[in-house]
């Protein structure tokens, strides 16, 4: 019986980013700009490991064309038509984007899709669904191998597990998205009782056999949560909530109850955002919410730069492959994380 098992069989403690600090090391950096934030997806190349979410409130052409300009990837939402996501992308192409990315689902017209915005300028597929361990997955995998071997890059996911990562990788996936649960506007662990801490997923899946990259998604709230993702083994960091209410996320203006400026935010897989774009809503593993106006998306950007910068010199790490190498990580009691934080705003 399951509660004969759960008695008898020690469970694993996991770790999210906020157990966690690294612990300062010697650093002979004299300056943030020795620093090199260099990655790469295969052949495409960038010198800032983030890329932009392919959510409906986050990424379509402005905030494509602001991640390229800062180094970084945008991935164009799919939750629109096969015309509209073309639409997009091809005004990105036209304004001078190297690397596109566009999201596809695993069922429907996903290949007419995929096969449409590579047509039109992207250059990397996102096989963007929310349990990449699932059979479909792997058909998806397949078909899209078949047709584009190896012109394009294939990023998939998501998975929280080492099983999983390897699985998409012998599948044929480029890159692995990273985290189940774990987005400010994601209620999956809540709905469904499943998920890992994306700290947590990341170290396992850094165990991985293959050199595909780990793109960590979820559960990302700073700066500092970037540095440990990239030392905990990731590649790129994917986020959502910290570009979200930016001058290029998609959406106009509003005005809080208190008059402020704000602009909507939303899970994919929220009744709101599930009734605009299929007509009809099933269970929710999201919410939709408004989050204060932040301004140019190019601020927010050189402030995440400057601060992963900033956390590999204290590593004194030149690069994210030397930051990997000489990580230490530390565990952080609930009054280290008090401490950890800027108390003096909590005080009265």
């Amino acid at each position: 019986m399951a509660t004969e098992w759960f008695l008898e069989v020690k469970m694993k403690q996991t770790y999210s980013f906020d157990d966690v600090l690294l612990e300062p090391q010697y650093s002979d950096i004299n300056s943030r700009s020795e620093v090199n934030t260099d990655s790469n997806l295969g052949s495409y190349n960038f010198t800032l490991p983030v890329i932009s979410s392919p959510m409906d409130t986050v990424t379509e052409e402005r905030m494509v064309n602001a991640m390229s300009d800062a180094g970084g990837l945008g991935i164009v939402h799919r939750y629109n038509t096969i015309n509209e996501q073309a639409k997009i992308v091809g005004y990105a192409r036209l304004a001078g984007c190297k690397n596109i990315g566009a999201a596809i689902g695993v069922t429907g017209d996903y290949m007419k899709r995929a096969q449409r915005v590579t047509d039109v300028g992207a250059n990397i597929l996102c096989v963007d669904v929310a349990h990449g361990h699932h059979s479909m997955m792997q058909q998806a995998l397949g078909e899209l191998k078949d047709n584009f071997g190896d012109s394009v890059h294939i990023m998939a996911g998501n998975v929280a597990t080492l099983e999983a990562f390897e699985a998409l990788s012998e599948w044929g996936a480029d890159s692995i998205r990273v985290g189940i649960g774990g987005g400010s506007i994601c209620s999956t662990r809540i709905v469904t009782g499943h998920g890992v801490p994306t700290f947590q997923s990341i170290l396992e899946c850094a165990q991985t056999s293959h050199d595909t990259k780990i793109i960590a998604d979820g559960g990302i709230k700073t700066s500092g949560d970037i540095v440990k993702a990239l030392a905990a083994g990731a590649d790129f960091v994917m986020v959502g909530s910290m570009l979200a209410g930016s001058s290029e996320t998609p959406g106009g203006l509003r005005t809080d109850e208190h008059g402020n400026k704000c602009k909507e935010y939303r899970g994919m897989a929220s009744k709101e955002a599930q009734r605009e774009w299929r007509g009809q809503s099933s269970t929710a593993e999201g919410v939709s919410t408004v989050v204060p106006f932040k301004g140019p998306t190019a601020n927010i950007l050189k402030d995440i730069s400057g601060g992963v910068r900033s956390g590999l010199s204290y590593t004194g790490a030149r690069t994210i492959k030397e930051l990997q190498a000489r990580a230490k990580f530390i565990l952080q009691s609930s009054a280290a994380q008090l401490e950890s934080g800027t108390h003096i705003l909590w005080r009265k």
